[in-house]
């Protein structure tokens, strides 16, 4: 699946965003930090993470939906894309 040209550019701040937030996740817990910073830390990492995804499939499903020939996405599949991020 190809990221819609226009889409691509948040979903990679986005990501790149979230593995600087992990790195220093990871040097906080290394160097002993509290944990609710760690606990705060980890939770924005993991919603920029969110973001991405559900960018992502936005992007996935509208261009599924719009492509002349390509098969229809069942609900259930459509379904299974969003759970499979939860």
């Amino acid at each position: 699946m190809k990221v819609d040209e226009e889409a691509m550019g948040p979903v990679l701040n986005r990501l790149r965003r979230a593995h600087g937030q992990l790195a220093g996740v990871i040097a906080m817990i290394e160097n002993g930090r509290d944990c609710r910073e760690v606990v705060t830390q980890l939770a924005a990492v993991s919603h920029a993470l969110d973001r991405a995804g559900f960018k992502i499939v936005a992007s996935g499903m509208r261009q599924c939906l719009a492509a002349d020939g390509a098969p229809e996405m069942s609900q259930e599949q459509i379904e299974k894309l969003f759970l499979a991020l939860a």
